[in-house]
C-alpha cells in the first residue's frame, strides 16, 4: 500500500447499476446478482478494498439479495429504492463457448442525493456501463466523474449494451466525453467495436489515450489485453483457463485493475502524475494482476470475483 497522506487508498466510491442475472440452464433459471459497477465493487471488496457503492435498488426480494450479496464482500451500499418499485433484472443466455448476451428489464434514475452520502473525498472514482449512458441516472453521473478529476483517481468501462442504447450516435458524444474525463479507460476490444465500427481498436485507443486518460487498456478475451500511454503500446498475453462463462470476467479485471494501480500508488490528487511515471513492468504486472483475476471469475459459473487469499499462487501476486 501507499503511505502517502491524503484519502484513505483503500476508499473507492463506485457509481453504477446493480441488477439481478436470471442465467438460463438446461435445468433452471438461476437467480444471480451482478450489473458490471456492482461486478467491479465487489471484485475490490474481495481484493481488501474498502469499496461504496452508489447504486439503485428496490425493497424487493431481488434487491434484499443484491444487498446482501454485495454485504459479503465488504461492499457498503448507498441506494435509494427505485421509482419502478423492483430491481433491474438481465436474461442471460449463454453460448457453446460461454460468452453471455444480455436482455434487460432496467431503468438507471440515481439522484445526485445518493452520491451526496458518499464519502466527499474518496481516492478513486469509478464508473461504467449502462449508468453511464442511460437517462435519467447518466446526467448524475457525468457530473460525478467531472467532479472528482484532479482530487481522486479517475476510471471508466464505456461498456457497451446495445440492447439498452441502440442508438449509438446518441451515446457515443457522451462516452467520449467521460474517456477524456477519466485517468484510466479499460474497454473490450469487442465494445470498441460497437462504438467505432470499421477502425482498427487499437488506433481508437490511441486516438482516446491523447483526449485526455493517461492509461488507457484494451481487453481481449482469450489474446489477452494491451495497454497504451501516451506513445508507448504493451501487450501482455492472456492467462490460460477453462471457461465456464464470462460473466463479470471484465468486470473483475477492471477492479483487479483499480487494486493494482492503487497499490502502485496512483490514487488521490497525485494520480495522473504517479500513473504517467509507472515503469511498463510494473503496468505489465498491473495488467497481468488482473488478468489472474479474471481467469479465476471465468472459471465457474457467474460474476464470482476471487478474493486475495485464491490468488496467493498466482506468478504475479503481491501482498
Amino acid at each position: 500500500m501507499n503511505d502517502a497522506t491524503g484519502p484513505d487508498p483503500d476508499a473507492v466510491l463506485v457509481i453504477g447499476e446493480t441488477l439481478i442475472d436470471l442465467v438460463t440452464t438446461a435445468d433452471d433459471v438461476r437467480e444471480m446478482p451482478g450489473g458490471s459497477p456492482a461486478n467491479v465493487a465487489v471484485a475490490l471488496g474481495r481484493l481488501g478494498r474498502s469499496p461504496v457503492l452508489a447504486t439503485t435498488l428496490a425493497d424487493d426480494a431481488h434487491g434484499d439479495a443484491a444487498r446482501r450479496w454485495l454485504k459479503a464482500s465488504g461492499v457498503a451500499v448507498l441506494a435509494r429504492p427505485r421509482a419502478s418499485g423492483r430491481t433491474s433484472t438481465a436474461a442471460v443466455r449463454l453460448a457453446e463457448d460461454g460468452s453471455a448476451a444480455y436482455e434487460f428489464d432496467l431503468t438507471w434514475d440515481l439522484d445526485a442525493a445518493t452520491l451526496a452520502e458518499a464519502d466527499a473525498d474518496p481516492a478513486v472514482v469509478h464508473a461504467g456501463s449502462i449508468a453511464t449512458v442511460l437517462d435519467p441516472g447518466a446526467a448524475v453521473v457525468e457530473e460525478a466523474l467531472l467532479a472528482a478529476r484532479g482530487r481522486a483517481l479517475v476510471t471508466f468501462d464505456p461498456n457497451a449494451r446495445p440492447a439498452i442504447t441502440p442508438d449509438r450516435d446518441a451515446v457515443l458524444p457522451r462516452v467520449e466525453r467521460l474517456v477524456a474525463a477519466s485517468d484510466v479507460v479499460k474497454v473490450s476490444e469487442e465494445d470498441i467495436q460497437w462504438y467505432r465500427p470499421g477502425v482498427d481498436p487499437l488506433e481508437v485507443a490511441r486516438t482516446w489515450a491523447a483526449s485526455g486518460p493517461i492509461l488507457v487498456v484494451v481487453t481481449r478475451g482469450g489474446e489477452g489485453s494491451v495497454l497504451v500511454r501516451g506513445d508507448e503500446t504493451l501487450t501482455v498475453p492472456e492467462v490460460p483457463v477453462t471457461v465456464a462463462d464470462t460473466i463479470g470476467a471484465g468486470d473483475t479485471f477492471m477492479g483487479a485493475l483499480i487494486d493494482a494501480l492503487v497499490s502502485l500508488g496512483a490514487h488521490g490528487e497525485s494520480a495522473r502524475e504517479a500513473l504517467a511515471a509507472l515503469s511498463m513492468e510494473q503496468l505489465r504486472w498491473a495488467a497481468s494482476w488482473s488478468a489472474h483475476a479474471a481467469a479465476v471469475t471465468v472459471s465457474r459459473p457467474g460474476a464470482d470475483p476471487p478474493t486475495r487469499a485464491e490468488l496467493v499462487g498466482a506468478p504475479c501476486f503481491r501482498n
